[in-house]
């Protein structure tokens, strides 16, 4: 073949460049790359913070729409609450009863039933239960605002889209989180007083009494006391990746599956981090 039968896009000649293949990305460079970003979320939520806060000393107070996100937030998850925490707390009575049965320990099961829920399971399930719900609500919330250019028109009637739109998601989260752990509580319990009444032959009277005996307000505050930082982190996180949201319904989506991701991961470190901290300070006490 000659070189008039070639392509004109193929021939050979001076000034012709083949592109190269983009260099194979390493793992340290891989690495790298994610910490650095890491390291910028970081930063950005760090801001972004900082604004919100700063914002929550000026008026106007933003009340109406704090009460519309405590219903979007926690009236509107009440049910997906209420199927988790009573289907978890017959599940947990089973495995615990298969367990202390093995040692002759079946009438301890309403303390160990109790005591897990109401310092664990009731806050921590819940706020990752819930976080996934509502912090991908406000990620794709806040991310459909972007992408569609609402955000910027708020920046230029000179309100700041952390007052308008991150400080009431904020509040309403903190608030409605410690509410929603303390239902989680009471219908769990409930969900265990039925599997021990129904299929171990524990009294619902024998019940309460035992796990009130090793129960105490300590061990309740200790667990409602995490859920407004979870709040917290999963309204903060959901906004900022909202605010960063880019690509139309494509960048809505991806940022709505981080948003999953990053709350149920910033939700278990805090959990450890704060269960540490609660029993560092009890023992002290």
């Amino acid at each position: 073949m000659t070189d008039e039968d070639r392509p004109r896009e193929s021939r050979p000649g001076r000034g012709s460049a083949v592109p190269l293949p983009p260099p194979h990305e390493t793992i340290v460079h891989h690495y790298t790359r994610r910490t650095r970003a890491m390291l910028e979320h970081l930063g950005e939520v760090s801001l972004l913070t900082q604004r919100t806060f700063r914002m929550a000393f000026k008026r106007p107070l933003e009340g109406t729409a704090i009460l519309h996100q405590m219903d979007s937030l926690g009236v509107k998850s009440m049910g997906i609450v209420a199927t988790t925490s009573i289907f978890i707390g017959m599940v947990m009575t089973i495995q615990f009863a298969y367990g202390l049965s093995r040692f002759g320990g079946v009438e301890y099961i309403p303390r160990v039933v109790l005591l897990s829920f109401a310092r664990e399971l009731a806050p921590t399930l819940t706020a990752v239960i819930v976080g996934g719900r509502i912090g991908s609500g406000m990620a794709a919330e806040v991310g459909a605002m972007n992408v569609t250019e609402q955000v910027d028109a708020i920046r230029a009637l000179g309100a700041d889209p952390a007052k308008k739109l991150v400080l009431p998601r904020v509040v309403a989260a903190m608030t409605v989180l410690p509410i929603l752990s303390t239902y989680a509580l009471i219908l769990g319990t409930l969900g265990a007083i039925l599997i021990c009444d129904l299929q171990f032959g524990i009294a619902p009277e024998f019940f309460i009494r035992s796990a009130l005996e090793s129960t105490t307000m300590g061990d309740f505050w200790s667990g409602i006391a995490k859920t407004p930082v979870f709040g917290f982190l999963i309204a903060i996180i959901g906004c900022h990746f909202g605010l960063r949201t880019t690509g139309g319904t494509e960048g809505v989506g991806t940022s709505t599956t981080r948003t999953v991701v990053v709350v149920s991961i910033a939700i278990l470190v805090a959990d450890f981090l704060l269960t540490k901290i609660f029993i560092a300070f009890g023992s002290t006490a």
